[in-house]
């Protein structure tokens, strides 16, 4: 009885999934980020910054460097990985490995930046370890009603 259940949920995923209702199906494309470097806000975008989850006062600093699309293709919602520490090698934002993204990644070689949040008791100076990026050639969307 159980073994009939199972098989028929899994004739009716797959018939869901042959129908081409669903997500479109999207390989993941790497950008690689170099030159990766960090500085204090201007003023202007540090206006009506949040610390998130907290009232404790908070630093802004814009992380810039290079992202480099080999694919040859444009790269849509590419998203940022990487790690921050402290000067003392704490961790910035513990669990997060996803820092921000960047909309467009034209192929070939070009700037990005990224503001970031950081609480005011983390001493600089920052350490910016492990970044990457990853996004699609074309946008993802839903194709089911």
């Amino acid at each position: 009885m159980v073994l009939r259940s199972i098989v028929t949920a899994l004739l009716i995923v797959g018939i869901w999934l042959v129908s081409g209702v669903g997500l479109t199906a999207q390989a993941l494309t790497p950008i690689e980020l170099s030159d990766v470097t960090y500085s204090p806000c201007p003023p202007e975008y540090a206006e009506g910054m949040v610390a998130s989850g907290s009232i404790r006062e908070a630093n802004c600093f814009l992380i810039t460097g290079k992202a480099i699309n080999r694919s040859g293709k444009l790269v849509v919602d590419a998203d940022i990985f990487g790690r921050i520490f402290d000067a003392n090698d704490n961790p910035v934002m513990q669990n997060r490995g996803r820092l921000g993204g960047i909309a467009e990644v034209p192929p070939g070689e070009s700037d990005f930046e990224l503001r970031v949040s950081i609480s005011a008791n983390q001493p600089e100076p920052l350490k910016l370890k492990q970044f990457k990026a990853s996004g699609f050639t074309s946008t993802v969307r839903y194709t089911g009603e």
